[in-house]
């Protein structure tokens, strides 16, 4: 048996252990792997729960609802709009654990309301080397996170999404999107609604891994370096202007870097988190 092997094991005989479970669901690789996986240990024990709000893309709800229901798994729909909490809009650098705590608090109420005994949620050892106070919120509500007890990393959970057949194992990374934005401009629905409508065009336009960062009448587009050449073609360049324009953007810029997780966390002076 494969080290890969092992780990899968090691998961399903965690899982195996619970009564039944609510799964936060995004529809994303992480959450997609730890359902499937859910439902092949505890069957009809088992329950997705997605967040509908406006940092989350309808595009991605609806792949989420479709699976669900490809798949014979039952399916709540929280509302869980984060602009209404208090302090959130301002974007500090506890935004995430804001967000996390007030998304698990409904979560947990709806799963333990439907006879759920246990709360799991999709972060992956990946996710530990980073700055990530929502994980902060994980731990003091109790929710399990199975796929780092398992020590799973992204690469692996795609390698075994792949061999499971899940339509998933190669769509790319998601993270809400007010993590576009630096850490003290505000957040609005408008902001986050331009922020959507740019990266749906630029996936339109077959570009893969996406991140439109906001930065006021700037849009820093982060691609994988792969897709570079295709981007600075002049056609796709003067159209990309033309209809990021029409959304809001005045200026549209490529990050030579290219795309990577967390780069909003890169300005984070680490004295100021402790």
């Amino acid at each position: 048996m494969t080290n890969i092997q092992k780990k899968r094991e090691q998961l399903m005989k965690y899982i195996r252990g619970m009564e039944s479970v609510a799964v936060a669901f995004s529809g994303g690789v992480d959450s997609t792997f730890l359902l499937k996986t859910a439902q092949e240990v505890l069957g009809d024990r088992v329950v997705a729960v997605t967040a509908r709000s406006c940092s989350f893309p309808e595009r991605e709800l609806n792949e989420a609802i479709l699976f669900t229901k490809e798949n014979n798994i039952q399916h709540l729909i929280v509302d869980s709009e984060e602009l209404d909490i208090e302090g959130f809009s301002s974007n500090p650098l506890n935004r995430c654990y804001l967000c996390k705590h007030e998304l698990f608090s409904k979560m947990r109420e709806i799963a333990w309301k439907n006879g759920y005994k246990e709360i799991l949620e999709g972060s992956n050892m990946d996710d530990m080397g980073d700055y990530r106070p929502g994980l902060d919120a994980v731990s003091e509500l109790g929710i399990k996170s199975p796929l780092r007890y398992a020590e799973l990393s992204k690469e692996e959970i795609r390698k075994l999404s792949k061999e499971m057949g899940l339509p998933t194992w190669e769509k790319q990374s998601f993270a809400c999107l007010s993590s576009r934005f630096p850490y003290g401009e505000s957040i609005t629905a408008e902001k986050l609604k331009m922020v959507d409508l740019a990266e749906q065009i630029l996936l339109d336009m077959g570009f893969r891994q996406v991140r439109v960062r906001h930065h006021g009448t700037l849009a820093r587009i982060e691609i994988d370096e792969s897709q570079f050449e295709k981007l600075m073609e002049k056609s796709t360049r003067f159209t990309l202007q033309e209809q990021l324009k029409e959304i809001g953007f005045i200026y549209v810029t490529l990050d030579i870097t290219g795309y990577r997780t967390g780069s909003m966390n890169e300005t984070i002076d680490p004295a100021s988190i402790g």
